[in-house]
């Protein structure tokens, strides 16, 4: 059942009422000085989340899944393969002047 708020015309306490959906106003009772004589407020409803479900339990699995994905992608080599540095050749023999012999 759910909880309204109410105020009463006459002491103008302000109270709450737990009361079925059907219930009409004009029959609420003032738990201060049991008048008949209350006005229902509009008030923020709220809703209780039973079981495992958690508000934002999708945002929260995605951004796990994201995490996930990440850590397997940093496992994986690059797409594209370092250059590997090019062979350098020695240097020509200087006691022969750069001239190789047939």
């Amino acid at each position: 059942m759910p909880i309204y708020e109410y105020r009463c015309g006459k002491c103008e306490k302000q109270f709450d009422a737990t009361q079925s959906v059907h219930a009409r106003v004009e029959d609420t009772v003032c738990p201060h000085c049991s008048a008949q004589d209350a006005t229902r407020l509009m008030s923020a409803s709220t809703t209780m989340v039973k079981g495992t479900h958690k508000t934002g339990f999708a945002e929260q699995k995605a951004y796990n899944m994201l995490d996930e994905r990440m850590d397997k992608f940093a496992k994986l080599p690059p797409l594209m393969g370092k250059r590997a540095a090019p062979e350098t050749a020695a240097p020509p023999d200087a006691s022969t002047g750069g001239v190789t012999e047939h």
